[in-house]
Protein backbone atom coordinates (compact mmCIF):
# COMPACT_ATOMS: atom_id res chain seq x y z
CA UNK A 1 0.00 0.00 0.00
CA UNK A 2 1.49 2.97 -0.71
CA UNK A 3 1.89 5.90 1.69
CA UNK A 4 -0.80 8.63 -0.33
CA UNK A 5 -3.60 5.76 -0.54
CA UNK A 6 -2.66 5.23 3.48
CA UNK A 7 -3.40 8.34 4.29
CA UNK A 8 -6.05 9.17 2.37
CA UNK A 9 -7.82 6.31 3.99
CA UNK A 10 -6.81 7.34 7.57
CA UNK A 11 -8.14 10.80 6.97
CA UNK A 12 -11.42 9.14 5.82
CA UNK A 13 -11.56 7.32 9.32
CA UNK A 14 -11.14 10.35 10.80
CA UNK A 15 -13.51 11.85 9.07
CA UNK A 16 -16.33 9.22 9.58
CA UNK A 17 -15.08 9.40 14.02
CA UNK A 18 -16.31 12.84 13.28
CA UNK A 19 -19.35 12.50 11.85
CA UNK A 20 -20.31 9.08 14.10
CA UNK A 21 -19.89 11.80 17.12
CA UNK A 22 -22.45 14.14 15.30
CA UNK A 23 -25.09 12.00 14.32
CA UNK A 24 -25.40 9.30 16.91
CA UNK A 25 -27.38 11.24 19.56
CA UNK A 26 -27.19 7.99 22.42
CA UNK A 27 -24.04 8.53 24.67
CA UNK A 28 -23.53 4.42 25.08
CA UNK A 29 -21.59 3.75 22.24
CA UNK A 30 -19.47 6.85 23.22
CA UNK A 31 -18.77 5.02 26.56
CA UNK A 32 -18.34 1.79 25.52
CA UNK A 33 -15.91 2.96 22.50
CA UNK A 34 -14.11 5.23 25.01
CA UNK A 35 -13.46 2.64 27.38
CA UNK A 36 -12.32 -0.58 24.61
CA UNK A 37 -10.20 2.63 23.04
CA UNK A 38 -8.54 3.18 26.75
CA UNK A 39 -8.09 -1.12 26.56
CA UNK A 40 -6.62 -0.67 23.22
CA UNK A 41 -3.93 2.19 24.30
CA UNK A 42 -2.60 -0.07 27.52
CA UNK A 43 -2.19 -3.11 24.79
CA UNK A 44 0.06 -0.95 22.42
CA UNK A 45 1.91 0.11 25.27
CA UNK A 46 2.54 -3.56 26.80
CA UNK A 47 3.13 -4.15 23.02
CA UNK A 48 5.83 -1.69 22.76
CA UNK A 49 8.30 -2.67 26.09
CA UNK A 50 6.72 -6.60 26.32
CA UNK A 51 6.52 -7.12 22.26
CA UNK A 52 9.31 -5.78 20.61
CA UNK A 53 11.35 -5.34 24.21
CA UNK A 54 11.02 -8.50 25.17
CA UNK A 55 10.34 -7.92 28.98
CA UNK A 56 7.65 -8.30 30.74
CA UNK A 57 6.10 -5.68 32.18
CA UNK A 58 3.38 -5.89 34.71
CA UNK A 59 3.73 -2.14 36.09
CA UNK A 60 1.64 -0.55 32.83
CA UNK A 61 -1.36 -0.51 34.81
CA UNK A 62 0.73 1.89 37.43
CA UNK A 63 1.47 3.95 34.76
CA UNK A 64 -2.29 4.03 33.62
CA UNK A 65 -3.42 4.84 36.72
CA UNK A 66 -0.69 7.85 37.82
CA UNK A 67 -1.71 9.71 34.99
CA UNK A 68 -5.33 9.60 35.67
CA UNK A 69 -5.37 10.27 39.55
CA UNK A 70 -2.83 13.14 38.62
CA UNK A 71 -5.02 14.84 35.91
CA UNK A 72 -8.09 14.19 38.93
CA UNK A 73 -5.86 15.86 41.00
CA UNK A 74 -5.16 19.01 38.92
CA UNK A 75 -8.96 19.87 37.91
CA UNK A 76 -9.94 18.91 41.61
CA UNK A 77 -7.58 20.85 43.22
CA UNK A 78 -6.18 23.50 40.77
CA UNK A 79 -9.30 23.36 38.20
CA UNK A 80 -6.97 22.95 35.68
CA UNK A 81 -8.44 22.51 32.25
CA UNK A 82 -8.63 19.08 29.59
CA UNK A 83 -5.49 19.94 28.16
CA UNK A 84 -3.52 20.87 31.47
CA UNK A 85 -4.88 17.53 32.91
CA UNK A 86 -3.25 15.44 30.03
CA UNK A 87 0.24 17.39 30.14
CA UNK A 88 0.09 16.57 34.59
CA UNK A 89 -0.76 13.26 33.56
CA UNK A 90 2.27 12.84 30.67
CA UNK A 91 4.98 14.65 32.92
CA UNK A 92 4.25 12.55 36.48
CA UNK A 93 4.14 9.33 34.15
CA UNK A 94 7.46 10.10 32.81
CA UNK A 95 8.73 11.42 36.56
CA UNK A 96 7.63 7.68 37.33
CA UNK A 97 9.12 6.12 34.54
CA UNK A 98 12.25 7.83 34.77
CA UNK A 99 12.40 6.77 38.47
CA UNK A 100 11.29 3.08 37.66
CA UNK A 101 14.01 2.82 34.66
CA UNK A 102 17.00 4.06 36.86
CA UNK A 103 15.97 1.47 39.65
CA UNK A 104 15.56 -1.81 36.90
CA UNK A 105 18.14 -0.79 34.59
CA UNK A 106 20.36 -3.77 34.74
CA UNK A 107 17.39 -6.10 35.59
CA UNK A 108 16.35 -8.72 32.84
CA UNK A 109 13.98 -11.67 32.63
CA UNK A 110 11.91 -12.86 35.69
CA UNK A 111 14.07 -10.12 37.71
CA UNK A 112 12.32 -7.16 35.71
CA UNK A 113 9.02 -8.57 36.21
CA UNK A 114 8.99 -8.81 40.05
CA UNK A 115 10.73 -5.67 40.10
CA UNK A 116 7.22 -4.32 37.78
CA UNK A 117 5.39 -6.40 39.43
CA UNK A 118 6.47 -5.00 42.87
CA UNK A 119 5.58 -1.14 41.28
CA UNK A 120 1.85 -2.42 40.73
CA UNK A 121 1.07 -3.21 44.01
CA UNK A 122 2.76 -0.31 45.85
CA UNK A 123 1.02 1.64 43.80
CA UNK A 124 -2.39 -0.42 44.33
CA UNK A 125 -1.65 -0.53 48.10
CA UNK A 126 -0.89 3.73 48.43
CA UNK A 127 -3.82 4.60 46.27
CA UNK A 128 -6.27 2.36 48.31
CA UNK A 129 -4.88 3.29 51.43
CA UNK A 130 -4.79 7.28 50.51
CA UNK A 131 -8.03 9.20 51.56
CA UNK A 132 -6.76 11.68 49.85
CA UNK A 133 -7.13 10.46 46.59
CA UNK A 134 -10.21 8.65 47.83
CA UNK A 135 -9.10 5.84 48.90
CA UNK A 136 -10.74 2.37 47.92
CA UNK A 137 -13.63 4.17 46.92
CA UNK A 138 -11.66 5.83 43.87
CA UNK A 139 -11.98 9.56 42.95
CA UNK A 140 -15.14 10.75 41.35
CA UNK A 141 -15.70 13.85 39.06
CA UNK A 142 -17.67 15.79 37.23
CA UNK A 143 -15.94 17.17 34.14
CA UNK A 144 -16.71 20.59 32.89
CA UNK A 145 -19.76 21.34 30.08
CA UNK A 146 -17.52 23.47 27.52
CA UNK A 147 -13.95 23.04 26.79
CA UNK A 148 -12.18 25.84 24.55
CA UNK A 149 -8.60 25.88 23.23
CA UNK A 150 -7.25 29.10 22.09
CA UNK A 151 -11.36 30.81 21.92
CA UNK A 152 -12.13 27.76 20.02
CA UNK A 153 -15.07 26.53 21.29
CA UNK A 154 -14.53 22.55 21.40
CA UNK A 155 -16.86 21.16 23.65
CA UNK A 156 -20.73 22.87 24.18
CA UNK A 157 -23.97 22.51 23.82
CA UNK A 158 -24.51 25.53 22.15
CA UNK A 159 -22.19 25.14 19.00
CA UNK A 160 -19.05 23.64 19.69
CA UNK A 161 -17.27 21.39 17.45
CA UNK A 162 -18.57 18.05 19.77
CA UNK A 163 -21.64 18.16 21.91
CA UNK A 164 -20.16 16.18 25.41
CA UNK A 165 -16.21 15.44 26.49
CA UNK A 166 -17.17 11.91 25.77
CA UNK A 167 -17.25 12.76 22.38
CA UNK A 168 -14.20 14.75 21.98
CA UNK A 169 -12.33 12.13 24.18
CA UNK A 170 -13.51 9.53 21.99
CA UNK A 171 -12.37 11.20 18.60
CA UNK A 172 -9.65 12.04 20.30
CA UNK A 173 -8.46 8.36 21.10
CA UNK A 174 -9.44 7.36 17.34
CA UNK A 175 -7.17 9.84 15.73
CA UNK A 176 -4.20 8.34 18.71
CA UNK A 177 -4.68 4.62 17.76
CA UNK A 178 -4.89 5.74 13.87
CA UNK A 179 -1.80 7.58 14.26
CA UNK A 180 -0.22 4.17 15.75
Amino acid sequence: MNSNRFYLIMLALIVLGYLATALIDNQYPFFAGFAILQLVIMALAWNILGGYGGYVNFGSAAFFGLGAYSAIFSYQFFGAPLIVQVLAGGFFCALLGLATGYLTLRLRGVYFAIATLALLVVSETLIHNWDYVGGAAGAYLLPDRTLDFLGVLIVGKDGGLFSNNKEFLFFCQCILVLVT
